[in-house]
């Protein structure tokens, strides 16, 4: 599973990624906060204390920085991929994927996972469309590479994805 901030819904991470069993992710999202940094080098600090994996959003330098697992790409950086694993092939490199074409994508440039969203309904401001279980399901199948649900999963949407062959769960405020 993946916790992935969000400025807006995510307050304090630090206090999230305290609670997250050994193995889960974090997906720090920064947005260009000013105390990013700090923020980062804080999570890392739990991450290693726990056992977890955390990836910086969209900012190879602050990953490289902090001694980041690696980075997630939104969907409009995906093609990035290769050129950054070529860069730092020992980092986890994921995306946002919001339609099979984006899966596609992803695949193409050698991430390792993708985030495909909104499954159902959710508070981001960059949800459109939720694909729903079923069509989740289907892209699931068809990606050539790892795909978690996220956008509207919580305890009681969850027990839905159990059989799509999602590769694991993220969430924002599931989590918070």
């Amino acid at each position: 599973m993946f916790f992935v901030t969000d400025p807006g819904r995510t307050l304090d991470p630090t206090a999230v990624a305290a609670r997250l069993p050994k193995g889960a992710g974090i997906i720090y999202r920064s947005f260009g906060s000013p105390d990013g940094p700090t923020v980062a080098r804080a999570l890392r600090r739990v991450a290693d204390d726990r056992g977890l994996i955390l990836l910086i959003g969209a900012d190879e330098g602050l990953a490289a920085a902090i001694g980041a697992d690696g980075v997630h790409l939104p969907e409009r950086l995906i093609g990035q991929g290769r050129p950054l694993r070529a860069r730092r092939p020992d980092w986890i490199v994921t995306g946002a994927a919001h339609s099979a074409r984006a899966l596609k994508c992803a695949e193409s440039a050698g991430l390792d996972a993708a985030l495909a969203s909104p499954v159902f309904a959710s508070r981001s401001p960059s949800a459109h469309t939720q694909l729903g279980p079923v069509r989740f399901a289907s892209l699931v199948h068809d990606a050539g590479l790892p795909v978690y649900g996220l956008g509207g999963v919580n305890g009681r949407t969850a027990a839905r994805l159990l059989s799509t062959g999602a590769a694991g769960l993220a969430a924002v405020d599931a989590f918070v």
